[in-house]
């Protein structure tokens, strides 16, 4: 005889995106074994746990750590597991057993990479996992990138979030080295165009470099700074002995006007 008690089974997509977070749309809260206590995701717990104020109680939850969920619509706290042992809802549309993952919008295409050990979105078919790198780009960056080891298991050097598992987009710039996309953007705007982390040129600066070899042309210095100076330049990593000029001392080797007087010169 069925259980007058037990709840009706609802349909796997019942209140399909009515729940979640700023993070994830999703039918389940996770509970944080590290401090047992329960929230909408691990974004959700690291952002309420790095702003405690004692830096001792500081910590971030380990996601495969993860053993219980709560379902959002019958509150049943239960294993982790996709559909609620409870209401048979399902707590998540994409759902990862290695990651206890969930979520509702299928539209990211999230997929789990082996290598990095953690759920990406995208598409698997749009990415490739860099071993040197230690992360997954997109294909259009295959065999088109300088490779720095781990380049991406460190902080942006803008906003200093940790790179590897941020929910926010990056990019690699022409040295290798990676940051946020809004932060590459937000230096962008400010007319920096050197990488935080090595002074390299971000971007293709051929254009502009240009622009400066009409200019100089075109704007002779006084016979009193007519005098030679040594440069390094920071895309190319020589030196050489330029004349000096007010609006940039071109590099001698690769061309760039990325570059760093390091003496001065004899006058003429």
């Amino acid at each position: 005889m069925e259980n007058s008690d037990s709840p009706a089974q609802k349909p796997l997509n019942f209140e399909k995106f009515a729940h979640g977070c700023d993070h994830y749309r999703r039918r389940c809260k996770i509970r944080a074994p590290c401090c047992d206590q329960i929230f909408a995701c691990r974004h959700c717990h690291n952002e309420a746990t790095s702003s405690l104020t004692n830096p001792k109680d500081r910590h971030e939850i380990v996601r495969e750590d993860v053993k219980q969920v709560v379902c959002s619509i019958c509150d049943t706290e239960q294993e982790v597991a996709q559909l609620c042992a409870n209401c048979g809802v399902q707590m998540g549309e994409y759902y990862c057993d290695i990651c206890k993952f969930f979520d509702d919008d299928t539209m990211k295409e999230h997929f789990h990479c082996h290598e990095c050990g953690i759920c990406r979105v995208g598409g698997r078919d749009n990415f490739f996992h860099c071993q040197k790198c230690g992360s997954c780009y997109g294909v259009d960056l295959r065999s088109n990138h300088n490779c720095i080891e781990n380049s991406m298991k460190s902080q942006c050097p803008v906003c200093y979030e940790y790179l590897f598992d941020s929910v926010k987009r990056t990019q690699i710039m022409n040295c290798g080295h990676t940051m946020h996309m809004d932060c590459f953007i937000g230096m962008q705007s400010q007319n920096q165009y050197r990488c935080p982390l090595c002074s390299k040129t971000m971007v293709n600066m051929s254009g502009y470099w240009s622009l400066l070899d009409a200019e100089i042309a075109t704007t002779p210095m006084p016979e009193e700074y007519l005098y030679e100076v040594t440069i390094l330049c920071n895309d190319c990593v020589e030196t050489c002995n330029v004349f000096f000029h007010i609006l940039g001392n071109k590099c001698t080797h690769c061309g760039s006007y990325n570059t760093l007087r390091v003496s001065g010169g004899r006058q003429h």
